[in-house]
């Protein structure tokens, strides 16, 4: 008999376990909160071994098609362009691909086939309980059902991992930044369509994306921890106002205003989430909700691919889930650890206390693209 597994999140964790999982012989439930695929945001990368997982699935011909190529300039105070580089051909980012991050999902989704993996939108799990043998799931909308495995590939603020293993505040390591972004199709910024221009200054940086026909705008800051509540639509709002209210930057009265009006605001805090085991039970965690390294590595979407198909893999090999699990963590882990690791080098770039960082950061970009 079919081992049933549930899924909690239909993004790059989840929809790679997806088709993996159902490619091994498990009958595979998702189930995503969201009332379809989220596809918005600004482009991310795919990287390393998750390159090779997406040629496995025969997905990399369309992944290479979408492929985003773009201008990037550093510019000061007065739009003056202090820095400007084409990322993509950087020798440190060479055979990696960045794409739009609605694209990535899209193609992740149209390579499960839907006559055999069940994806149900619009619910989520409200409390799970474990047996010897099963795990009994009880959903959002009152039903519920029983699963031999259930994997929490639902973000960094997973209800699987707090209902199996704890408050979220015991694994997350907060990292002294807040961000936000939201669309901003209608500044203008003088550039040709496909550029990003980043503006910095000591623990702030201000960013346009321009891809396609639309635009995001991303405010970043350094700051102690905040009292906030996530699910507070409207005081993310004020706390932008409070760190760049009255600068008259660049870009920074538009982007600000742009945030303010925004009915789809997205603000967090940039954090990373550390834990010393990813599973528990018949429960295991992957992808942002397990190990999220924070997007200043630009690793969390080629981590979530990897974890997945790792996972998978070892499922595949044994009838024991726990040994599979035992598996995951112990071949992952370190890899996970060393992408963790690089993330102190990556904020003294983006985000620079000093002014001595502030011009190191620019000069760095200049020397290499001279």
């Amino acid at each position: 008999m079919r081992k049933h597994v549930l899924i909690s999140g239909a993004s790059f964790a989840g929809l790679t376990l997806a088709y993996w999982l159902n490619k091994s012989g498990f009958k595979v439930t998702v189930v995503e909160l969201g009332g379809d695929l989220r596809t918005a945001g600004s482009p991310i990368d795919v990287r390393g071994d998750a390159l090779d997982i997406a040629r496995k699935m025969g997905i990399y011909d369309q992944i290479k098609a979408n492929e985003f190529i773009h201008t990037d300039e550093i510019v000061g105070s007065e739009d003056q362009t202090l820095a400007k580089f084409a990322i993509n051909t950087l020798p440190e980012y060479l055979g990696d691909i960045e794409i739009h991050r609605g694209d990535l999902v899209k193609i992740l989704y149209e390579a499960i086939p839907k006559d055999e993996v069940a994806i149900i939108f619009g619910n989520s799990i409200s409390d799970l309980r474990q047996g010897d043998n099963h795990v009994e799931v009880k959903f959002e909308n009152g039903e519920s059902e029983v699963y031999d495995l259930v994997f929490g590939a639902d973000g960094t603020h997973s209800i699987v991992r707090k209902l199996v293993f704890g408050p979220e505040e015991d694994f997350k390591k907060f990292l002294g930044v807040y961000f936000a972004f939201a669309a901003a199709d209608h500044i203008q910024t003088g550039r040709p369509k496909s550029t990003g221009i980043v503006y910095r200054e000591l623990g702030k940086q201000a960013v346009i994306f321009q891809f396609k026909e639309a635009a995001n705008a991303i405010l970043v800051f350094r700051a102690p921890k905040l009292d906030w509540n996530y699910r507070d639509r409207e005081q993310p709002k004020q706390i932008l106002k409070d760190h760049f209210g009255g600068n008259t930057n660049w870009k920074i009265p538009q982007i600000l205003d742009a945030m303010v009006d925004a009915d789809d605001l997205y603000f967090d805090e940039a954090c990373q989430i550390k834990m010393p085991t990813w599973t528990k039970g018949r429960v295991a965690l992957i992808g942002d909700a397990a190990y999220a390294p924070s997007f200043f590595t630009g690793m969390g979407t080629s981590l979530a691919m990897q974890g997945a198909a790792l996972l998978a893999e070892q499922l595949q090999a044994t009838d024991d889930h726990q040994t599979a699990f035992i598996k995951y963590n112990e071949v992952f882990k370190p890899f996970v650890d060393s992408i963790h690791a690089r993330v102190d080098d990556s904020l003294k770039v983006q985000l620079p206390e000093t002014e001595e960082e502030l011009k190191a950061s620019i000069k760095a970009w200049t020397n290499d693209n001279q």
